[in-house]
């Protein structure tokens, strides 16, 4: 068995998908036992102990008797139970007819009503609606064994695909409440997710539960509060009638009394009325350009009433029209002519929405005037709420991404600050922006996540006093992210990047802080990184801890303590090797500033041969926002993969410039995206061959897809020295027409002349290796006019090169089929084969590679990130 193979049957039995009981103390799983081969596993946590759930070979013989036919004890025809009070008794769904199995009465048929299980999810697809303009960061953990593809869907009700999310993996996105996102397996059999982003910050776990069909109409059966709730009319953020309704007509604000009369609040003259035509025939008979001050209205999504109901906050913006961008379709079928196909597309430098909250009294019925000198120049604002002491909070993110800050209007109409971040470099708002209100000794507070100390740690924020009252988390790691918090005892919980000193400081642990800062300890434990899945009421959670070089063990932990109460799985590293396991080899070495390690992975091809030398291939994916590198059992597909393809000696790495080290760390890419951290993944390729000798520095490739394409196309222009052969999909060549979100999140703004010079189309006459270019016609993700420009740039300059266009090919089509085999002949042609120089070689067709988990999800705050649009780059209603 290869050790894909070998690391795909272990992941799968030994995975753990709890179903908890409603005690909160027990949960059942479904375990694999061998291909095709399950059971049913009850565990009692006080009890610290774990069994089968039921005798299987009693149950499948009474239902064989039912059934007429035999049905094997270890493959039940089944996949979701409800355990019964008593835990004796298990509920079941078999041939549309509901089952009860009790060990001492025997199987029957059961008329009763399945527990309700709240999914969270909508059972039918609805529109998806902008419920406020701020958005939110959400995440999506799969507790399946399947690989989930998740997709947003658009204002027309079209799936736009996003990104994979492997088994155990967490993705973290930012998308706007009221926005529709959905989730799909491979398999046809499977239920489809659906979810609308609520308008606070929300983790959503989806286990196996969620995608059996059977099981998903047994508990939506009951549940049709989940679908009504999501058909409601988008509400602002204050329900209550204090002060009467207050709405947008003719783009002005309006009041409605308890007697129905109407108030006009703000005195703006409608977009259309400023011209002297009236709004029905203003768009067609008027084409003069407006103002922005005459382009003015409110939107009705954020529109915020204080808790008295005696002043209201109202935001005014002015709308802009969605840029687009337009592909040729060549690949029509019958049509003759090729189609043009639209896009909408914001790219680096374009327009943004701007939002003016104003402040007016509900009594005097007149706007109370406020100065907006603290908020210009936005990139965007954060609605935070009103305050016990009745101030309105909202948060300021300044364009360019240098300058935030927590901002406060006093009902008089003053505005004070009460934080302001300020960095030389950009603020990392797309993983790092967090704030939560908070009660401490009956005072409002805000925990508030800051790198003003080199690392992203958490801070707790006076609000009374607009300061920072102290430190939460300190220390040479970062907090990736608030887990949960118990505002009963002040207690947070929180994962951690580089908790453990002498670990990997990619690890990923859980940790334990009171707001006070005091009990700072990982609740995890093992040098490893760690996936948990909480309990409903986070007393337990269930963790999984490994490395991509040791299997995964699987424990039960008290949430409070740490302590450990069962052990559920333990695979050992020694029983995998038996089978010819080969794990990828962890490696570091010091970058190019002397003292930082950096650290990376090497993967051998199948039979491997110590006495020969292997051409060197690195899989690249630098994109700022993540690192990349494989870090937990099972995420080495891709690169065992290319490993055997090529055989070569395959390596993936972390240089400077991506995320989660320490900000200094983080800096090396501000406006300097073209450095992709290669001279630190140089240094760490010569370091390793000092002591690999068949390591053939001599005859090193390089390739990458999306942004991993863009760090391709650099490192054999900039590096072509020791980079002799790059193949490059779907790449991003010219940040200057990407998108907007993530091109300016590190290259800031306006755009300048730092965008020309990290542009692979400034330096396309440095070529001097083997280049290859794939690009897809219909790729809507990065616009393949960045590819098609550096081929007009390395045409003018005269160089040789390999262009791939597949006219039908969408994202990522260097991934699989045609293109993928195309990449992986032009390797062979031109780094050789094991102890030869380059020479020209047969290649036969290989199979399609696994998208490697660093180019397999999108651009928004993610672990392992593929170049994919943000839901804030998509058209708003």
């Amino acid at each position: 068995m290869s050790s894909i193979s070998i690391e795909g049957e272990c992941l799968q039995e030994t995975f753990v998908a709890p179903q908890w009981l409603p005690d909160g103390n027990s949960f059942w799983y479904r375990q694999r036992t061998s291909p095709g081969k399950y059971a049913f596993i009850y565990v009692d946590i006080l009890q610290k102990a774990s069994g089968p759930a039921f005798d299987h070979e009693a149950l499948a013989k009474e239902l064989s008797e039912h059934a007429g036919t035999e049905i094997d004890p270890e493959s039940l025809p089944f996949t979701w139970i409800e355990v019964g009070a008593d835990t004796s008794v298990v509920h079941f769904t078999y041939q549309g007819r509901k089952w009860e199995y009790n060990p001492v009465t025997g199987l029957c048929e059961w008329d009763g009503r399945f527990a309700h299980r709240k999914r969270g999810f909508l059972r039918k697809m609805i529109e998806s609606k902008t419920l406020t303009n701020s958005s939110v960061n959400f995440s999506f953990t799969n507790h399946t064994r399947a690989n989930l593809k998740m997709y947003w869907v658009d204002y027309d009700g079209k799936s736009v695909f996003y990104r994979g999310i492997g088994p155990g993996d967490t993705k973290r996105q930012r998308s706007q409440p009221g926005h529709i996102w959905k989730l799909k397996s491979d398999s046809p059999d499977d239920a489809e997710i659906i979810y609308r982003i609520p308008k606070g910050q929300d983790i959503l776990i989806v286990d196996e539960m969620d995608l059996d069909k059977t099981a998903a109409e047994e508990n939506d059966e009951n549940d049709p509060a989940t679908d009504q709730q999501a058909e409601e009319r988008p509400e602002t953020e204050e329900k209550d009638d204090k002060g009467g309704e207050i709405f947008v007509l003719d783009d002005n604000l309006w009041m409605e009394d308890e007697d129905k009369n109407r108030f006009q609040l703000s005195d703006h003259p409608p977009r259309y009325a400023a011209k002297g035509n009236d709004t029905e025939g203003a768009s067609q008979e008027d084409n003069t350009p407006k103002s922005p001050e005459e382009d003015l209205t409110y939107d009705e999504r954020m529109i915020f009433k204080s808790p008295d109901g005696k002043f209201v906050i109202a935001w005014q913006h002015t709308p802009f029209p969605d840029e687009k961008i337009w592909l040729l379709n060549y690949a029509t079928g019958d049509k003759v002519v090729p189609q043009l196909k639209e896009r909408a597309f914001r790219k680096a430098g374009d327009r943004v929405r701007e939002d003016r909250p104003r402040l007016f009294n509900l009594t005097t019925k007149a706007e109370v005037p406020t100065e907006d000198d603290l908020f210009t120049g936005q990139y965007n604002l954060y609605n935070v709420g009103w305050g016990e002491n009745g101030e309105y909070r909202f948060i300021f993110n300044q364009r360019g991404h240098q300058c935030m800050r927590v901002l406060a209007i006093s009902c008089d109409g003053s505005i004070r600050v009460l934080l302001e971040e300020k960095s030389e470099t950009f603020i990392d708002y797309l993983t790092k922006l967090y704030y939560q209100i908070v009660k401490v000794d009956g005072s409002e507070k805000m925990i508030w996540a800051s790198e003003r100390d080199g690392h992203n740690h958490l801070y707790m924020l006076d609000l009374e006093k607009g300061q920072i009252q102290h430190q939460i988390t300190s220390g040479n790691w970062n907090v990736n992210r608030v887990e949960h918090i118990d505002h009963d005892t002040s207690e947070l919980w929180i994962s951690a990047y580089g908790f453990n000193e002498d670990e990997d400081p990619y690890h990923i642990h859980l940790v334990h802080v009171r707001f006070d800062g005091t009990e700072c300890w990982a609740v995890t434990e093992g040098d490893g990184t760690h996936l948990w899945n909480w309990s409903p009421d986070k007393r337990f959670f269930i963790d999984t801890a490994s490395r991509v070089d040791l299997p995964p063990r699987t424990t039960v932990r008290s949430a409070k303590t740490g302590e450990l109460l069962v052990v559920l799985n333990e695979v050992k590293s020694e029983d995998l090797k038996e089978k010819g396991w080969v794990p990828l080899e962890r490696f570091s070495a010091l970058g190019r500033d002397g003292k930082t390690l950096i650290y990376g992975v090497i993967a051998l091809p199948r039979n491997f041969d110590k006495t020969k030398t292997y051409p060197v291939l690195e899989y690249i994916y630098a994109k700022p926002h993540e690192f990349y590198t494989p870090k937990r059992f099972g995420q080495g597909g891709g690169l065992y993969s290319w490993a055997t393809f090529v055989n070569a000696i395959t390596v993936q790495i972390d240089g400077m410039g991506t995320n989660w080290r320490s900000k200094a760390f983080h800096n090396v890419c501000y406006k300097n995206l073209s450095d992709a951290g290669l001279p630190d993944r140089i240094l760490w390729m010569k370091e390793a061959a000092k002591t690999r000798p068949w390591m053939d520095l001599s005859r090193v490739g390089i390739v990458g897809t999306s942004a991993g394409a863009t760090n391709t196309v650099s490192a054999i222009l900039h590096h072509g020295d020791f980079y002799k052969v790059a193949a490059a999909d779907s790449g991003s060549h010219d940040i200057r027409i990407d998108y907007l979100s993530w091109a300016e999140s590190c290259m800031g703004y306006p755009v300048d002349q730092s965008y020309i010079d990290h542009s692979n189309l400034t330096h396309a006459g440095k070529l001097e290796g083997q280049l290859m270019l794939v690009v897809g016609g219909l790729d809507t993700n990065v616009n393949p006019a960045g590819t098609m420009r550096l081929v007009q740039a390395l045409n003018e300059q005269d160089k040789d090169y390999e262009l791939v266009f597949i006219p039908d090919g969408h994202h990522g089509c260097g991934c699989s089929g045609y293109g993928h085999r195309r990449i992986v002949s032009f390797f062979k042609k031109h780094l050789g084969s094991p102890g030869e120089s380059a020479a020209p070689s047969e290649v036969a067709t290989p199979p399609e590679i696994p998208r490697p988990s660093g180019a397999a999800t999108p651009a928004e705050i993610t672990v392992g990130s593929e170049h994919t649009p943000s839901s804030e780059d998509a058209p708003k209603n």
